[in-house]
């Protein structure tokens, strides 16, 4: 019989954090997360949920608050579902961080190695170069902000610190356009309602602005005034678009684009290189720390200029394109059509002259890489958060690959699927976290394998 019921009343030390940034602490031996705590903490919690395995509670109050908090600089942090270590120092963040990935490796991966280093970011408020607000419109008044944790219940905020700093503007443009049109929102309930997102991406090396606005419907009234009021709002914007999403999904973007103003894309520049962002390009939000996540692949891959290179879900292309003058051949392979159009378009924007693109799942395009007969002598991969698929390194060792570079969302996945490389032959070599989203819970990784 579990020693502690909804709405007891208990002290907990807190001693390390979850995946998703929620202190633990055990009472009796029994885990208890709460959100909002620090390692080092000493509190007593409200009991919310009582399952077979562990509790959830909320503070009640913090008897002892750990040398590790700080005061959040946010005034919505607490309810909205973004951040979850703006109540410690950004030192700490780093170590919890760091210790995840290890304990991933260790208690997931079961391998014997020592995780030494997370790459900090210089910058660790306003550096998203993406923002997707929701919205709710009533009273033809706009509401826009983020999601509270684990709900659709929508947080107002248009100053978010992990934002730049101009989008705000950019929000102001929408809710003039939305009063003087009389705009409504998408409602889930009814499918019915016009504006679902606001959205907007900047790129930094540049500072072009695309503004784009997710509908539920095939147009938008009264185009000529929102341009203004977004050209007013931004002195670098680029492009302004509308992207149809007509579905009953929380999937943010549809499949369809229109371009209202401007170019259909923006430019921005990584690591010397020139790269086009359309509105569904999957990009790093996190220019500064892409850079040096990118670098870390270059220094793990040790291209020597006579390697063929196969990059994997390669998006935009911009992994392979940075190190397309470090190799004799580059692949790269995407499922999504426009993002393989992209890297095709910055292919020639950089005057790369040795690569190709597969339009087709990782999978399945490592199959085409095989029927041409190429023989990589480097891999890249980088998938999404669930990771690659089992079968995918059976082609990749069957092509006869020596070396992978594996960069990674989730320590999770990434160590389950070292533990499958592993029965393979192919070991771990090399492992670095890089803080890519400071202040939120997530880490990225880059890991070098190497089959002996």
């Amino acid at each position: 019989m579990l020693n502690i019921q909804k709405n007891d009343k208990i002290e907990l030390y807190i001693d390390a954090v979850t995946s998703e940034g929620s202190g633990i602490g055990r009472y009796n031996g029994f885990a208890v997360f709460v959100r909002g705590t620090v390692p080092e903490d000493k509190i007593t919690a409200h009991i919310i949920k009582v399952s077979k395995n562990y509790a959830i509670g909320i503070i009640d109050e913090i008897l002892e608050p750990s040398p590790q908090r700080i005061e959040s600089d946010c005034s919505v942090s607490k309810k909205c579902g973004g951040c979850s270590f703006r109540d410690m120092t950004y030192d700490e963040e780093l170590k919890c961080k760091l210790s995840r990935v290890q304990d991933a490796v260790s208690r997931i991966g079961h391998i014997d190695f020592k995780v030494e280093k997370i790459v900090g970011a210089g910058e660790i408020n306003h550096y998203r170069n993406k923002a997707q607000y929701p919205v709710c419109i009533e009273n033809s008044s706009l509401t826009a902000g983020f999601y509270a944790y684990k709900s659709h219940r929508i947080i107002p905020c248009r100053d978010c610190l992990l934002q730049p700093a101009e989008f705000e503007k950019g929000i102001e443009a929408f809710e003039k356009w939305v009063a003087k049109n009389s705009i409504t929102s998408f409602d889930e309930r009814t499918g019915k309602g016009l504006l679902r997102h606001i959205y907007f991406r900047k790129a930094f090396g540049t500072g072009e602005i695309m503004a784009c606005a997710v509908i539920n419907g095939n147009d938008i009234p009264d185009k000529d005034y929102l341009v203004c009021a977004l050209q007013n709002a931004f002195e670098n914007l680029k492009s302004v678009v509308i992207n149809i999403n007509r579905e009953n999904t929380n999937v943010i973007l549809g499949d369809k684009t229109k371009t209202i103003w401007g170019s259909d894309k923006i430019t921005d520049i990584l690591l010397g290189k020139k790269f086009v962002i359309s509105p569904q390009s999957f990009y790093q939000v996190n220019h500064n720390q892409c850079e040096k996540l990118y670098s870390l692949v270059a220094e793990y891959a040790d291209l020597q200029g006579s390697e063929t290179v196969v990059d994997m879900y390669c998006g935009a292309g911009t992994i392979g394109l940075t190190l397309a003058d470090k190799c004799k051949n580059l692949v790269g392979i995407e499922i999504v059509p426009s993002a393989i159009e992209n890297a095709k378009e910055n292919a020639k924007l950089n005057d790369v002259d040795n690569a190709d693109f597969i339009c087709a799942d990782a999978f399945e395009g490592a199959k085409e890489v095989e029927k041409m007969g190429l023989k990589p002598d480097l891999v890249i991969v980088d998938p999404p958060r669930k990771g690659c698929q089992k079968e995918l390194f059976d082609v990749i060792e069957n092509m006869g690959a020596k070396r992978i570079v594996y960069v990674s969302c989730d320590s999770a996945t990434l160590a389950r699927d070292l533990a499958v490389l592993n029965e393979k032959g192919y070991v771990l070599k090399n492992l670095t976290a890089v803080d890519m989203f400071p202040r939120t819970p997530h880490v990225e990784c880059v890991a070098e394998i190497v089959k002996e």
